[in-house]
């Protein structure tokens, strides 16, 4: 196992830190530094994007080594392989279901507040220009080159052009063969675990930078689009959030109570990654905390190694919400009545297009215009209409993305019957999950 949990000393000191020395605190004044920068200096605001472009690009330098670590070290830790194949299949399970029923409450939604009716938009004019990069780029998006873009050119070339799934495919593919080799393969293991653990090291310097890529890229959001623009459709974004709110604090609130725990207090444990993702728009940039966070909880190394990375691409509850309601928004808003065959079509196209989204920045964007090419009755130039409000959807999109991939770790780890509920639930409450151990090793012997 990787040994990536803080001492004793390490959680006491934290505990007693000032609050401002804490990085949600940080991240809190950087969101709000960012908006009000944004807005009363839109120009300053607007070339501080290479500030957010840089933490992004520091985060996704460290997310390959992370994610190919945990994963071979956890398989090869197993030596079992059947339990490999048991809990990526639990995983997919959990996936399309919630993946489906996300689509689905997203197209229940638009038909019943028709956020987009009344609006009257004549498609023509419509400039489909502002559209025309992320069209391109969804016709490149086809099921069978997404499945044989999982297959890297080369087994390094998996470790270096940052494709979540061809890492996690070659992480497998050598953590199945250290554990085949047996006793042989220990001293590489070991070796790894090491590793490991100056990896995780890296991970809390690059979070030390955090707050200023938070700051960098809420002041750009806010300096390019302006607050503004969510007026002209504040009944989508409204719309999209508040069904992404009972998303989480029903379903996946049910679904936490069903496992046994909290789903607000889960909330609270990963606030600071939370505040960090709506700060830069973008899931991924909490993606190694999350790994090493719910490690720490106790779920096991195995089941997150494989679960959170297979996740930001299978299991995206806030892309397929946006994906369905944004369809029908557009349609309603150029008047066109879709039946309910279409209605269903367009859920089934959606449910193919939504799994080669990365949870990266304008990917649900680009799956919406995968998703419409395929839909000739609703016009893809339609998509104009919510161009200028999608990057603040973009945030509300990862949140639920980040939260749902959470709740299916735990879930997962409690579906095998590995999960350490004691610990999990001390963690989450703010306790060391060593309390006990420790008030016990603090006892003199008699």
């Amino acid at each position: 196992m990787i040994p990536i949990s803080h001492s004793a000393t390490d959680r006491s000191s934290a505990a007693h830190r000032p609050w401002y020395r804490h990085l949600y605190a940080q991240v809190v004044v950087a969101i709000v530094a960012g908006i009000l920068l944004g807005h009363f200096a839109p120009t300053t605001g607007e070339a501080l994007k290479p500030v957010a472009d840089a933490f992004i690009k520091l985060v996704k330098m460290i997310i390959t080594p992370v994610i190919f670590l945990t994963i071979v070290t956890g398989i090869a830790g197993m030596r079992d392989l059947a339990s490999v194949g048991r809990v990526a299949g639990k995983a997919f399970a959990y996936f399309f279901f919630f993946s489906t029923l996300a689509l689905i409450i997203g197209l229940i939604v638009a038909n019943v507040v028709r956020p987009g009716a009344g609006l009257n938009i004549d498609p023509a004019t419509l400039d489909a220009s502002k559209v025309a990069e992320y069209a391109s780029k969804a016709h490149e998006t086809t099921l069978t080159g997404f499945l044989t873009g999982i297959i890297p050119d080369t087994f390094l070339s998996a470790l270096t052009d940052g494709n979540i799934l061809q890492t996690l495919f070659v992480a497998v593919l050598f953590g199945v063969g250290l554990a085949m080799i047996g006793d042989r393969g220990t001293r590489l293991l070991h070796a790894l675990e090491d590793v490991s653990i100056a990896v995780f090291k890296v991970v809390a310097i690059v979070m030390k930078v955090a707050p200023i890529g938070a700051f960098g890229a809420m002041a750009f959001t806010i300096g390019r689009y302006g607050v503004g623009t969510l007026a002209n459709l504040a009944m989508l974004v409204g719309t999209f959030y508040l069904t992404s709110l009972l998303f989480v604090i029903v379903v996946l609130g049910l679904v936490a109570r069903w496992a046994g725990f909290s789903i607000f207090k889960l909330i609270g444990y990963l606030k600071a990654e939370l505040l960090l993702v709506l700060g830069t728009s973008s899931s991924e940039s909490a993606l190694p905390s999350l790994i090493e966070k719910m490690e720490r909880a106790g779920c096991p190394k195995s089941v997150v190694g494989l679960v959170v990375p297979t996740g930001y691409s299978f299991n995206l509850d806030g892309t397929n919400i946006y994906m369905t309601l944004a369809a029908l928004f557009i349609a309603q808003a150029c008047n066109v009545d879709l039946t309910l065959g279409q209605q269903l079509l367009l859920l089934g196209v959606a449910m193919l297009s939504s799994k080669g989204a990365a949870g990266v920045t304008g990917a649900g964007f680009i799956t919406l215009a995968a998703t419409l090419s395929i839909m000739p009755s609703v016009p893809i130039a339609g998509m104009a209409l919510i161009l200028g409000v999608d990057r603040f959807m973009s945030e509300c999109r990862s949140l639920t993305n980040f939260i749902g991939n959470a709740v299916a770790t735990v879930v997962v780890s409690r579906w095998e019957g590995r999960m350490d509920m004691e610990q999990f639930r001390r963690a989450i409450c703010g306790q060391s999950p060593r309390v006990d151990e420790m008030a016990a090793d603090a006892v003199p012997a008699e």
